[in-house]
């Protein structure tokens, strides 16, 4: 049975339970702000090696602002989770960072997913904010999730963000 709650601060390293694997048979690039799918096989098999240590102390600052942690239990079963973080940034000081929206494997495609970025957006339109910046893995899967949600490129991306994670699509989303 399928239960959801809000994290405790202790609660926070549970999100690196989640199984992460999945096959990707292709990627998006960004060129001349147009999306690119490009056939690139990955197996991803957990988490990437330094991912959680890399996160740990970003997820509890996070916590530690007021962000938001909803996560979602199959019993005892750590099974999706959805993090956003409770700071304004942006030219307009409008936007509120998704740091997290993952859904394990055997559990994407039944709604989990669009509930918690459905429930992300409401939080960031509760706390003042016109946009969810969204920085996501280049998988066609996760960027089909979110263009399927109403998500853009980014353009141009957050300086920092897209320093801290090149590799990724960085992406808004109007609220």
């Amino acid at each position: 049975m399928l239960t959801q709650r809000d994290l405790t601060r202790s609660e926070t390293e549970l999100i690196w339970q989640i199984d992460r694997s999945e096959e990707i048979r292709a990627v998006y690039h960004c060129q001349a702000d147009q999306w690119v799918l490009q056939p690139e096989e990955y197996h991803l098999h957990g988490w990437p090696a330094g991912e959680p240590e890399k996160y740990a102390s970003l997820l509890l600052e996070s916590f530690d602002r007021g962000g938001w942690f909803h996560a979602f239990f199959d019993e005892d079963k750590f099974v999706a989770a959805a993090v956003l973080d409770h700071r304004l940034f942006g030219e307009r000081r409008d936007m509120l960072q998704l740091i997290i929206l993952q859904v394990g494997n055997g559990y994407r495609g039944t709604g989990l997913g669009k509930t918690l970025f459905t429930l992300a957006k409401a939080k960031t339109r509760e706390w003042g904010g016109k946009w969810m910046y969204i920085s996501a893995t280049p998988s066609e899967h996760t960027i089909a999730f979110y263009r399927s949600q109403g998500a853009i490129l980014a353009s141009p991306p957050d300086p920092q963000l897209f320093e801290f994670e090149p590799e990724d699509m960085h992406m808004i989303c109007a609220v």
